[in-house]
């Protein structure tokens, strides 16, 4: 790779940007009590928050590879009037503010929502349970699985199914014996997008669920929880764990995004 002079005025502004997201985590770095920080991963109300954050994320990211998978595979494969705006539809809680989110879970399927009036009249109720959360996580955590699993059915050569076709394999068996196979990286890099994406969700999940530890209660409602109360301390450690799985994430997926070892 040729060596480009960067100019100084850019090179000054590339390192106030890069300042301006090392210095935060250098923060929280520097502010976490080391000492102390397997004693506060092992309170009661850390030990229930990663529970719950586990349990409901891989939940969600189950949910999403059994709706998300089909979906991206209409989205693909098959043309029909509309399909623009509900592919638009169905990624939008991308860029949504997850807050709104949680409000449109809430009027959908709160007490006196669409689906949620009916719901409570055969005795289900949904807002403010752990399955909330799951709803909550797999709402805005789905589009990030439904777009990579897309992108890897795009990209790939048709042609090995289509053999599969002429030598009498069924639609499934083609699909579980090649298609599967073939876009498994896309596939996976989309499962691990959407589970961590999901573990960090917090607005969608304390509007629809709130915030009720051992039920509600994930990681990042327990990081707000614990910095507003009289030891914040325990917060930095909880979202140093965070912030180890995100860059774990990053390193993992780094080949998919920036195609470097």
């Amino acid at each position: 790779m040729r060596r480009e002079r960067v100019p100084i005025p850019v090179a000054v502004l590339a390192a106030a940007g890069a300042a301006f997201f090392v210095l935060p985590l250098a923060g929280l770095l520097a502010r976490t009590p080391w000492n102390d920080a397997a004693r506060e991963l092992i309170t009661p109300v850390s030990l229930d928050a990663l529970r719950l954050s586990m349990v409901a994320s891989i939940s969600a990211t189950v949910v999403a590879l059994v709706l998300g998978v089909p979906l991206a595979w209409i989205y693909a494969r098959v043309e029909f009037p509309g399909r623009g705006l509900l592919r638009a539809l169905t990624t939008l809680p991308m860029v949504l503010p997850p807050v709104v989110g949680g409000v449109a879970l809430l009027l959908a399927f709160g007490r006196r929502g669409l689906i949620g009036a009916w719901l409570a009249s055969i005795g289900v109720t949904l807002p403010f349970t752990t399955a909330a959360v799951v709803m909550a996580e797999t709402f805005v955590a789905m589009p990030f699985l439904v777009l990579t699993v897309e992108a890897g059915l795009r990209s790939m050569d048709r042609r090995y199914e289509d053999a599969a076709r002429t030598l009498g394999a069924g639609r499934w068996t083609v699909f579980w014996r090649v298609t599967v196979p073939l876009i498994a990286p896309s596939l996976a890099a989309g499962a691990v997008l959407c589970w961590a994406r999901a573990l960090g969700e917090f607005g969608a999940t304390i509007t629809f669920a709130g915030n009720f530890p051992g039920v509600t209660q994930t990681m990042p409602l327990a990081v707000y929880l614990l910095l507003e109360s009289d030891h914040p301390q325990a917060s930095f450690v909880l979202s140093l764990v965070l912030l180890a799985i995100s860059v774990a994430v990053l390193v993992g997926l780094r080949h998919r995004w920036l195609g470097t070892a």
